[in-house]
């Protein structure tokens, strides 16, 4: 918001440090992920949010909870659903019944879906490391990793989209 812009009544604007740092933070996450999708889609045939979910999943020790998944991956229930249907069909997953929790989807990594990590995970890495890494000094990864750690710890104080209530549908369809 520049000064010929009043902020809404009530909200004191940013001052110009802190938009700039704003757009700068945005464009180069949006930069970063661009890059990501490609080589995921040319390499693998996946999108950024299934890479997501499948590393998320070889990671794990066995099965997460859809609900686990959506949390970790910052993603909506439906939008989970609909991934998770792609990657099932695919065969790179399976979901059943959480043997713990009646209420809950196990989600696992097959065997199918553990080759196509270790499949994509080398070019991943390179281009992580040649976008991200490589600019950057030991110090100052440290320090971006601890600036991102708070900020991300900060947002994680409110609920998870997952945890968020759903809105109930009017009479009319439409959503409330």
């Amino acid at each position: 918001m520049s000064e010929t812009q009043p902020a809404a009544e009530g909200v004191q604007p940013l001052e110009p440090a802190q938009l700039n740092t704003y757009f700068v933070l945005l464009e180069s996450v949006n930069l970063l992920q661009y890059q990501l999708e490609q080589q995921l889609r040319a390499e693998g045939g996946i999108s950024y949010v299934q890479f997501q979910l499948l590393a998320r999943l070889a990671d794990a020790a066995g099965s997460l909870t859809m609900t686990q998944l959506a949390d970790g991956v910052v993603y909506s229930r439906s939008g989970l659903t609909y991934q998770a249907g792609l990657l099932e069909k695919a065969g790179l997953i399976t979901r059943r019944p959480d043997p713990d929790d009646d209420r809950a989807t196990a989600v696992t990594l097959t065997g199918e879906g553990r080759a196509l990590i270790a499949r994509v995970l080398p070019g991943h890495v390179e281009l992580v490391r040649s976008l991200l890494i490589d600019p950057l000094s030991g110090a100052d990864l440290r320090h971006l990793g601890d600036i991102m750690t708070r900020v991300r710890d900060h947002m994680r104080t409110r609920p998870a989209r997952s945890a968020a209530p759903r809105k109930r549908r009017r009479a009319s369809g439409t959503e409330g």
